[in-house]
This record gives structure tokens, C-alpha cells and sequence, in this order.
């Protein structure tokens, strides 16, 4: 009789393990899939805004404007700022003549980089 009943709680402790297992599995697999997920979604929400970085773009001045794009353009590439969006920071921090003539410069005619 109490030979049965070892061999009983054996079997109930090998459940128990096997169960176990398998709830650490699926614990796993949720953690994966969740992983997943938010690398997805990180991929997709993955989009230049333009407003956090503005502060990056330097000062712009009339007077070493031949320093200046050289300097802008080294920024751009190591921040890794999309070539579309060049022209918007650009713009943003011209001042002067340089403000007055991007600005009279009719839309289709405004650079691209």
C-alpha cells in the first residue's frame, strides 16, 4: 500500500514539474510575442520629428554662410536626419537676406536637397 501511494505522489509531483514547464513555456512565448510587438511598433512609429530636433540645427549667420552649410550638412549626417527634411531645418533658422530670399523663391523652385 505504501509503495502505491509513493508511486501516486511521484506521478503527482512529475505532473506538477511537467506543468510547471509548460506554464514557464508559455510565460516565454507571451514575452516573446510581446517583444515582438513593440519592435514592430517601434519600427512604425520610427519617423523624424523635426520640432525635437530644430535646437540641433546651428545658428545660421550672413557673414559665414561659405562655414556654415558644410557645418549643417555634417550635423544632418551624424544625426541621421532623412535628406527630406534638410530644408525645413534649414529654413527655420534663416534670418535676414537669406530669410527674404528662400521665402520670395516660389514653391517649385525652393532646393531640395
Amino acid at each position: 500500500m505504501k509503495e502505491r501511494e509513493k508511486i501516486k505522489e511521484d506521478e503527482l509531483k512529475l505532473k506538477e514539474l511537467e506543468m510547471r514547464e509548460r506554464l514557464e513555456m508559455e510565460k516565454l512565448k507571451i514575452e516573446m510575442v510581446k517583444e515582438e510587438r513593440n519592435s514592430k511598433v517601434q519600427s512604425k512609429s520610427d519617423y523624424f520629428d523635426a520640432a525635437k530636433n530644430i535646437r540641433l540645427v546651428p545658428r545660421f549667420c550672413e557673414k559665414t554662410v561659405d562655414k556654415y552649410f558644410p557645418q549643417f550638412e555634417k550635423i544632418a549626417r551624424n544625426l541621421n536626419w532623412p535628406k527630406p527634411y534638410w530644408t525645413t531645418m534649414l529654413q527655420s533658422v534663416f534670418e535676414g537676406k537669406a530669410a527674404e530670399i528662400y521665402s520670395a523663391l516660389p514653391s517649385e523652385k525652393k532646393f531640395r536637397l
